[in-house]
């Protein structure tokens, strides 16, 4: 288990306790029913909380107290919630790590508004925050804005193609869709974030930022790529599901491009198909293409480079040590 796992394991939990208090009951009991509660679940069945602890590791990096940044590192976990929410709605997705999504659990009208709330605390929790000065605010708020546009243009990316059955994409275009998807709120504002409320220097907030994004888009690949082959999630119900959406994952694309059974392949992404034998067809076309191999050496260059200007700009510290840690992880994750 690398530092960077072993931080999460030891602060995920805290960082829960601390979210709970977002989530408060309303003026009228119904509201805890329909809307505090469903969302208060739905967020602490999150994961490992990456995003607002490494928002926290990069303040403590630039010489900053992380308790400072709590607030700030909370907006962007409601940020990723709410795009939870909305995004299993846009995909007709049934499960979540294990759990039915919420708009199966508590209907599509209710998820929609779920995800409305969130999306109001992710700027709330900055303007609310008494520890941090209008100036800090302003410059918070304004890479909240950035990482929820950019975002928002991954997953119009996402969802067009889905509908217009587009699989003539190359690389290129993934990579577009996947770092403004993903990489943007996954890691290089988080981490900005961070280093803008430690009084980071410029040129630290860049190479964060270069950092994230870096570490963000290999994160997406490297959660692809365990869709399809991770011994643990074979044992969850959306096992493959990627396929069976038809997903344009980095996977999928290079071998649309390169298997020599292109057609059969696309048949399988383009049917919604459940079978197990077929699934594992698909992945068998796939691994035969060279893709996975290809995905899994694309995330580990990406981590491996942005190291360097990080190891340049960062002092030698707790902190720095457990981001590097962090990149070394996602590699592990993706071999």
């Amino acid at each position: 288990m690398t530092g960077f796992e072993l931080y999460l394991k030891r602060n995920s939990k805290k960082f829960d306790a601390f979210l709970a208090t977002f989530f408060i009951d309303g003026a009228h009991p119904d509201m805890q029913r329909y809307l505090y509660g469903p969302l208060a679940a739905y967020s602490n069945n999150a994961g490992k909380r990456h995003r607002p602890l490494i928002c926290l590791l990069a303040c403590e990096a630039v010489g900053g107290d992380p308790d400072i940044a709590r607030n700030a590192a909370a907006s962007v976990e409601h940020f990723h919630t709410a795009a939870l929410i909305h995004d299993d709605i846009e995909d007709s997705s049934l499960t979540r790590r294990g759990e039915p999504c919420m708009h199966i659990a508590e209907g599509e009208g209710l998820a929609i508004n779920a995800g409305d709330l969130a999306l109001s605390l992710v700027t709330g929790a900055v303007v609310d925050d008494p520890g941090l000065d209008d100036s800090t605010k302003l410059k918070v708020l304004h890479e909240l804005v950035e990482m929820t546009t950019r975002t928002i243009e991954g997953q119009a990316l996402d969802i067009g193609w889905a509908r217009d059955g587009r699989f003539d994409l190359t690389v290129e275009d993934y990579l577009t869709m996947a770092n403004h998807k993903t990489a943007f709120y996954s890691g290089a504002v988080p981490l900005a974030i961070g280093a803008i409320i430690g009084g980071g220097r410029d040129q630290q907030i860049a190479a964060l930022r270069a950092f994230g994004m870096a570490a963000g888009l290999a994160f997406q690949i490297q959660d692809d790529v365990l869709n399809l082959v991770g011994t643990r999630e074979a044992t969850k119900k959306d096992f493959r599901s990627d396929i069976t959406e038809g997903k344009r994952t980095l996977v999928a694309v290079h071998a649309l491009h390169h298997a020599t059974e292109r057609d059969r392949l696309l048949a399988i992404l383009s049917a919604h198909e459940t079978d197990i034998a077929v699934l594992a067809e698909a992945v068998g076309i796939m691994t035969e293409a060279g893709s996975i191999e290809f995905a899994n050496r694309y995330a580990c260059d990406l981590v491996i480079s942005a190291k360097s200007e990080l190891e340049t700009e960062l002092e030698r510290g707790r902190a720095r040590d457990l981001l590097l840690s962090m990149a070394d992880f996602f590699i592990k994750r993706a071999s």
